[in-house]
């Protein structure tokens, strides 16, 4: 008993532009993850910093903070208020 064999040829290996082919792909591949990730971090970090600094200076009162900081003594070349 004797099966059939059936041979079939092999691919060739690419000799040429080997090296540029990959650097083309690795280089898309590249750019297109730094764009996403750049996207990802601006919308899901400096949005909402934005969003934090915003609300944080709504209120934010320059004069109390500085009387404040006064009354404690941080400041040399004011005296606290009595």
């Amino acid at each position: 008993m004797k099966f059939p064999v059936k041979m079939s040829a092999l691919a060739k290996p690419q000799l040429r532009r080997l090296l540029q082919d990959q650097i083309k792909k690795n280089l898309i591949v590249a750019l297109t993850l730094s764009a996403t990730c750049g996207f990802l971090f601006k919308t899901f970090v400096g949005d909402v910093r934005k969003k934090q600094y915003l609300n944080f200076y709504k209120d934010y009162d320059v004069e109390k903070e500085f009387h404040e900081m006064r009354n404690k003594g941080l400041f040399d070349s004011c005296a606290p208020d009595s």
